[in-house]
């Protein structure tokens, strides 16, 4: 049984690496890439509305225990195996992580298996910039980057790093110039995800990139805490609340580049 209701559970191997990886619904595949500590309740309820606009969430397991709450502990723990994985590169500020070749290994299956125009992808938090080195496979069509947080923004180089190799650099700008697209979500005062990422996506990228920055108060209306996580752990569901508009793009956007 799958250890997420409504979804199947599926086993993907390549280079010898095996991860779970869970599906729900038909259309176009959308490659879920989790943020810290896992996946979560609100990650899976984000799969939920992928699936429901009518595409095929895909989510692989890279941490964590999969359903399990959000806590500040569980948090604690996966960041800090995280940071130790040799899967993770996480200060590099011009190079992707070892992870991004399973994952574009992902990427070709799906389409394989699911065919149409490309696949689409979302990155958060730690996962965030991942759909960048995605797009080194020509069906990438559809990334996203929410909260990118890597490299770990200690000082002002990594701030506004973008966790990419200059090869991979090279081909972002190349497809981008040609019409291909990038759409990136952040809270204004999220120090986890600088704005200076976000200002060297957009010198690199021009057109090419879509920022949807929202007012950190919005995500924060008790200011108890730094909001974060837009379309997951602080999302307020509610009509016309700006995560749920940023929700409606991201949405928006693969249904433009993928139907």
């Amino acid at each position: 049984m799958t250890a997420l209701t409504g979804f199947t559970e599926r086993s993907f191997i390549h280079d010898g690496k095996n991860r779970p990886v869970f599906w729900r619904g038909t259309g176009p595949g959308v490659v879920i890439m989790h943020e810290i500590p896992g996946i979560t309740p609100q990650v899976i309820r984000f799969a939920e509305f992928v699936s429901e606009a009518g595409f095929t969430a895909v989510m692989p397991q890279m941490f964590g225990e999969p359903g399990r709450a959000i806590s500040a502990g569980y948090i604690a723990k996966e960041f800090a195996r995280a940071c130790i994985s040799h899967e993770f590169s996480v200060l590099a500020a011009h190079k992707s992580s070892p992870i991004s070749d399973w994952l574009r290994a992902l990427c070709r299956s799906v389409h394989t298996e699911l065919g149409g125009r490309g696949v689409g992808a979302i990155g958060m938090c730690l996962t965030g910039n991942f759909a960048l080195s995605l797009m080194m496979e020509p069906c990438m069509m559809a990334p996203v980057l929410s909260q990118p947080s890597l490299p770990l923004p200690l000082g002002k180089a990594r701030a506004a790093g973008l966790h990419i190799s200059p090869d991979e650099l090279s081909n972002l700008k190349r497809r981008t110039a040609q019409g291909d697209k990038v759409l990136g979500l952040r809270f204004s005062k999220d120090p986890a995800c600088p704005q200076a990422r976000f200002e060297t996506l957009q010198r690199e990228l021009g057109n090419g990139f879509e920022a949807i920055e929202i007012d950190s108060k919005y995500g924060n209306p008790a200011g108890n805490w730094i909001p974060h996580s837009v379309v997951t752990t602080d999302l307020v569901d509610e009509d016309r609340h700006p995560t749920r508009l940023a929700l409606d793009r991201v949405i928006g956007f693969f249904n433009e580049r993928l139907k």
